[in-house]
């Protein structure tokens, strides 16, 4: 299956799928009105895709129930998504080709009956969290873009409770303030977000960064894909490594050293300089670093950007696919760069 996976996945994931049904505009009538309701009773088999943006402020694109459905489900299988957004696109495409090899069936990329007997059992994928005073509390002031000026901060956490929420439910921010809308966002109050499930469990033997496909897969001693997420690797400028290397361990909350010299400029800083850690900062909430000096796999502070912007070399990921990778994988396992 290993082998099959790979040639339909670099045969067909960019290829522009549809999920069910194409259509050629994306205005806001064809989608159903955003709530918890509308996503826990979408059905899979009526979904839309929405193959362009939107071009004129008549021509809005709204998130849309299903795929908010399809993205947290595909989510809790373990064939992330990356930011449950509502919308279509790679990400999703990708998804899916994941969880058909995941479960032995045709790999296609074609949301079809077989797809959607074995993706979607039923219940709902949308619940409630109450915002707690330490939510509130834990948030920090605006973060600067200059990294001398985010070197004096202590820990780069989250700008807004709504932030926090979203990528704690790895929701895209977006999303989650349309689905609760006039929100304050102050302790007590209950808001809508996205009921993903629990992290895979296993333990991870081999790791493939697919660059062409943009997407880290980790498989098992047996060969079997325990997960795959989207991932931002390398750029033009700086690429990532090539051939085989080994995990050697991982951080949590790690900082960031930066060095012009050996990482790349930002702005007009020249000296080196040490970031402070946290889910905002440069490598996000987890380093896992490789065998070769100054790589690794690391979260993001954008989660939306992911295989969406270049990274500077390493394998980027949302932060909450970076932890759960981060638990399956020890000191050894083997990362093996592809295309």
């Amino acid at each position: 299956m290993m082998i099959t996976f790979a040639a339909a996945f670099a045969g067909n994931a960019l290829a522009g799928y549809a999920l069910a049904q194409e259509v050629n505009s994306a205005n806001v009538k064809d989608v159903p009105a955003l709530t918890d309701e509308a996503i826990n009773s979408a059905r899979l088999d009526q979904i839309l895709i929405h193959p362009a943006p939107a071009k004129t402020p008549e021509d809005v694109r709204l998130p849309d129930p299903a795929i908010v459905r399809l993205q947290i489900l595909l989510d809790r299988a373990g064939a992330s998504p990356g930011v449950i957004d509502g919308f279509d696109g790679d990400n999703v495409r990708k998804a899916i080709m994941t969880f058909e090899a995941m479960h032995d069936l045709p790999v296609d990329g074609e949301l079809d009956a077989e797809v959607i007997g074995v993706l979607d059992t039923g219940g709902p994928v949308v619940g409630h969290y109450a915002i707690v005073p330490e939510d509130v509390a834990a948030i920090v002031p605006p973060i600067p873009e200059d990294y001398a000026e985010k070197a004096k901060r202590d820990f780069l956490g989250y700008e807004s409770v709504a932030e926090a929420i979203a990528e704690r439910f790895h929701m895209d921010a977006d999303l989650l303030e349309t689905l609760n809308p006039g929100t304050a966002y102050r302790a007590g109050d209950v808001v809508f977000v996205a009921a993903f499930g629990p992290n895979r469990t296993g333990k991870v033997a081999r790791i493939e960064a697919d660059k062409s496909l943009r997407q880290v897969r980790a498989y098992d001693a047996s060969g079997t894909l325990l997960a795959a997420y989207p991932a931002t690797i390398g750029s033009q400028e700086t690429p990532s490594p090539t051939g085989t290397h080994v995990v050697q361990g991982v951080a949590t909350m790690p900082d960031y050293t930066y060095n012009p010299k050996v990482n790349f400029q930002q702005g007009d800083n020249t000296e080196i300089l040490k970031i402070p850690p946290g889910p905002n900062g440069p490598v996000g909430t987890i380093w896992i670093d490789l065998s070769q000096p100054t790589y690794g796999i690391h979260g993001t502070p954008e989660p939306s950007l992911i295989d969406k912007v270049a990274s500077h070399g390493c394998v980027r990921l949302t932060n909450w696919d970076a932890e759960e990778l981060a638990e399956l994988v020890t000191p050894g396992v083997t990362v093996e760069f592809l295309g």
